[in-house]
């Protein structure tokens, strides 16, 4: 097949991607190795209605909004789901990931549960990653070396966790983030196995008895 030829065959559609857990549990860092380690892998940067924590980039970690401009994009749809976690909004803003899946880019997210199961739900191809602690006893202790949220705070994410744990059942995939490299490998085996899939592969069989 020529360079001609190649470059008009339909483009594959980027493979979304979305990891979710209890707050504490590690998503951010684990999914930042991940793209540490597939350099091409876009990461689908949310919008949040709370306030941004030391170190945090806007536009890298999340894009920071107030609730009334939050409220403004969900009015005007530009919002493809969205949650409201201890009182704070956290949505996919639809044009950068739209731009980024049919340019064939495979876009890993950092959703919330409901989040997670809002997506599959619009996009059943989408591949979701419950992502859990060793132990209750291991979140506790993660939470509090954070340091960055009273102790009242903390209980209350500790009792959102022993809620949101039990729906691990409704995602594709469950990892146990109990070391970042081991995390991240399984989800990286996960990605990749989830590319040769067949339905992503449609008429593959064709263009090899044809080439």
């Amino acid at each position: 097949m020529s360079a001609n030829e190649e470059s008009s065959q339909p483009l594959r559609k980027g493979l979304l991607v979305s990891v979710s857990g209890p707050s504490g549990v590690g998503k951010g860092t684990v999914i930042q190795r991940v793209r540490d380690r597939i350099p091409d892998i876009a990461h689908s940067v949310s919008v949040t209605s709370r306030e941004r924590r030391e170190r945090e980039i806007e536009g890298v970690s999340y894009f920071f909004r107030t609730k009334e401009e939050f409220q403004r994009m969900l009015a005007n749809d530009e919002i493809l789901e969205y949650d409201i976690y201890l009182n704070h909004y956290y949505g996919t803003p639809i044009a950068p990931l739209i731009e980024l899946i049919n340019a064939g880019r495979d876009v890993l997210f950092d959703l919330t549960v409901c989040g997670s199961l809002a997506l599959k739900e619009k996009f059943p191809e989408a591949v979701t990653i419950f992502l859990l602690p060793p132990s209750m006893s291991d979140l506790r202790d993660r939470l509090v070396r954070r340091g960055t949220e009273c102790i009242e705070v903390i209980e209350r994410r500790l009792l959102e966790a022993s809620v949101e744990i039990p729906k691990a059942d409704l995602f594709d995939y469950a990892v146990i983030n109990d070391d970042l490299e081991r995390a991240s490998d399984r989800i990286i085996a996960i990605i990749e196995a989830e590319k040769y899939r067949y339905i992503r592969q449609i008429g593959i069989e064709d263009r090899i008895l044809n080439g």
